[in-house]
């Protein structure tokens, strides 16, 4: 299992990319969070097996259509609390 928690920066609110991020990360099977912050950043937590964190952490690099990312500072992370792939309240 591995966790990283992840800071997206760059056209990334306003652009469906909480939604895409926790579709994205159910279709990956992985646990976790997503929300928006008020510097404008994506603030999001992905844990499951590594070859899906990896997957999930190349397609944020990419986004939703309209989305442009200039960086992702990931560090590692504990496990969420609890299963499945959640919005928090915006930060």
């Amino acid at each position: 299992m591995k966790s990283v928690h992840v800071i997206i920066s760059g056209r990334v609110q306003g652009v469906w990319y909480r939604a895409w991020t926790q579709k994205t990360a159910e279709k990956l099977g992985l646990s976790g969070w997503v929300r928006n912050c008020a510097d404008g950043t994506v603030e999001a937590l992905f844990s499951g097996s590594e070859d899906k964190v990896e997957a999930m952490l190349r397609q944020c690099r990419k986004g939703p259509m309209l989305a442009r990312v200039d960086d992702i500072h990931q560090s590692p992370a504990d496990a969420p609390d609890q299963s499945g792939f959640h919005f928090l309240a915006n930060r």
